[in-house]
């Protein structure tokens, strides 16, 4: 069972094996569906502009993403050009500093035992945001989600999706009290 408490040492985290594993799946798949950087010889990049900035059809995207603007299309694309790459590269930070800490972390049988820093800890904060954001799109969680799962067949192949999302739940809460 993972443990997440603040010590003078740092935000010591405990997961088990299989935990640690799951953690890292997901912290990949949100890295996939992020995308790579753009490339050094990009002029507007290295602004950090991006030249074809729109809302995404992926909704996922969308959620990670929201317009800034609702009911002006232009200015929501205009804020995206300016501010987009900056988000999903500090997005792509998070999760790589949440599998950085993950691969120096003691493991083994025992599971993983670490100590994170404070910006580590609030790394971790946000990449699980992330995911639990995407991971809540992805199966359309609303409020009645713990009913709706509590009905569903265990064989249903979103169970163990559903059971994913409310672990992390519980993880993110775990950090919030800590870091507070």
């Amino acid at each position: 069972m993972s443990t997440v408490k603040k010590t003078r040492k740092g935000v010591v985290l405990r997961l088990e094996p299989e935990e640690a594993a799951l953690v890292r799946a997901l912290m990949e798949q949100l890295l996939e569906l992020l995308g790579d950087p753009p490339g050094a010889d990009d002029e507007l990049a290295a602004l950090g502009i991006s030249g074809d900035a729109k809302k995404s059809d992926d909704p996922v995207l969308a959620r990670l993403f929201p317009d800034a603007y609702r009911d002006d299309g232009e200015a929501a694309g205009e804020f995206r050009r300016y501010t987009e790459m900056g988000l999903r590269g500090g997005k792509r930070e998070a999760a790589d500093t949440v599998l950085r800490t993950l691969g120096t972390a003691e493991g083994g049988a025992a599971g993983i035992d670490t100590v994170l820093a404070d910006d580590q800890a609030q790394s971790w904060l946000r990449a699980l945001n992330d995911v639990r954001l995407a991971l809540g799109t992805r199966l359309d969680i609303s409020e009645e989600w713990y009913e709706q799962a509590a009905g569903m067949d265990p064989r249903d192949p979103r169970m163990a999706m559903f059971a994913a999302y409310d672990w992390l739940t519980m993880l993110q809460e775990s950090f919030v009290r800590a870091v507070l």
